[in-house]
């Protein structure tokens, strides 16, 4: 434990050098855009000081004295060089002056010391906040080395990765990945579960359980959906055996034998039929090749039409409808999806209330704008379900107990298909059904306005 801690702090003084040296390199550019720009301010400040001074000195002087003195727009006299110079000894300022040649030809000398004193102080001011600014090339350093600091962090991350992946520790690394090995090894079908007590090893056991979690979930949907499925198949076919046997040995000379076994294995096939289409369509669609043709589609008209159908090929309910011919070109109904499979949805459902409710019961069709969404409900008064049962009327094979015992021979898998056509158009469907009152069915989908 001893050497991981010194190889850590060894990484860590290895990283901060070459941090340090980066930060600093920053303040140096930093503080020589500083100096540059304090260079040309100051150059700017004492030529504009100059042109002051002479511009003050110009325009003292009398009015004979500044004949022949060029002047500028504003009428200001401006001394042309040859007519000023500026005269003095050394750096002792007193002696410093400022003549004029005017054109009266007098020299009028202006002395500079008195000008210089009076400029003196905010001169100095100003170069004092300039060399105090310098200072901050250290805060400036500490300021940019906080902000490396993350980058810094993540560098001393990614090389201590490095040295235990290239094998810094190879003892430790294989005792880790053994003690892995064998908590996988550990793990069943029935417990999937990785635990081996190493704290460096947690965030891998957590990943690993999750994914065992899923594939044991996703192997027993598929356990159940093969007994389901063999379960739903096995009833058809034992019909159809029978009914062979019977006219194996009876049909051939009994006409009444023949006709009623024919018409069974007619019914049986077609039952047989459905039901593997379904489990194909279902097949495709949890492998992602039931392909979408996607266009605008006016639901209350999708809602009329199968309306319409529904009355003509089911005369034992009475089926109505709340839209009118003017909802029927309304783009408040509009949304965007597959027309076909929108319908296919449709259907299911009525067909759904039609199975499970009692002749001569009413089984209402309508459509509605709710805010950005387009919605249709098919609401029946048949025997409903409890709250139990509608938890997993969505579910494959499944079908409640009242259904089971009713007249209803469906394969439980029409629900299935409807939703897997609404999730697949974004939808939801919400479901509201009472015991002896009825159940509504209401699909809700996205508007395109």
């Amino acid at each position: 434990m001893s050497s991981g801690r010194t190889s850590d702090s060894r990484v860590r003084l290895s990283a901060s050098r070459p941090t340090a040296s980066i930060a600093r390199s920053i303040s140096w550019g930093f503080t020589w855009r500083k100096l540059t720009r304090w260079l040309f301010q100051d150059v700017l400040v004492v030529s504009l000081l100059i042109c002051a001074f002479v511009w003050h000195c110009t325009a003292a002087l009398p009015a004979a004295a500044a004949d022949g003195i060029t002047e500028n727009v504003l009428g200001t006299p401006i001394v042309a060089p040859s007519h000023c110079a500026f005269t003095g000894s050394g750096t002792d300022i007193t002696t410093w002056s400022f003549t004029i040649h005017g054109g009266d030809g007098i020299e009028y000398v202006t002395m500079v010391e008195p000008y210089l004193r009076l400029l003196m102080p905010p001169v100095a001011f100003m170069l004092f906040c300039q060399v105090l600014d310098l200072f901050d090339f250290f805060s400036d350093t500490r300021r940019v080395r906080r902000k490396l600091q993350p980058l810094n962090d993540l560098a001393v991350a990614a090389e201590a990765i490095g040295q235990v992946t290239a094998g810094t520790d190879p003892m430790a690394n294989d005792s880790k990945m053994a003690t892995l090995e064998q908590a996988i090894e550990r793990a069943t079908v029935d417990s999937p579960t990785v635990s081996t007590g190493d704290k460096d090893l947690r965030s891998i056991e957590v990943a690993l359980n999750g994914l065992l979690r899923q594939m044991q979930e996703a192997k027993l949907q598929q356990m159940r959906f093969v007994s389901d499925a063999s379960h739903e198949l096995r009833t058809p076919i034992a019909v159809i055996q029978g009914y062979v046997n019977m006219l194996d040995r009876w049909g051939k000379t009994d006409e009444e034998v023949l006709d009623e076994s024919i018409e069974a294995l007619k019914a049986e096939s077609d039952h047989m039929k459905d039901l593997v289409e379904a489990l194909l369509f279902l097949a495709r669609g949890d492998s992602g090749r039931n392909a979408l043709e996607f266009a605008d589609v006016n639901m209350a008209q999708v809602v009329h039409e199968v309306w319409e159908e529904s009355c003509m090929i089911d005369e034992s309910h009475v089926y109505s409808c709340s839209l009118q011919e003017a909802d029927l070109d309304d783009p408040r109904f509009a949304t965007t999806g597959d027309l076909g499979m929108l319908k296919q949805s449709l259907r299911i459902i009525v067909q759904n209330a039609e199975k499970y409710s009692p002749d001569g019961s009413t089984i209402t069709l309508s459509a509605r704008r709710e805010g950005k969404y387009v919605s249709y409900t098919v609401q029946d008064e048949g025997i409903g379900m409890t709250d139990a049962e509608v938890k997993h009327i969505f579910e494959r094979f499944y079908r409640a107990d009242g259904a089971r015992d009713g007249k209803s021979d469906g394969s439980g898998l029409g629900l299935s298909i409807a939703k897997w056509i609404i999730d697949a158009h974004g939808g939801t469907i919400e479901v509201l059904s009472r015991e002896g009152v009825g159940t509504r069915f209401t699909v809700r989908l996205k508007a395109n306005a």
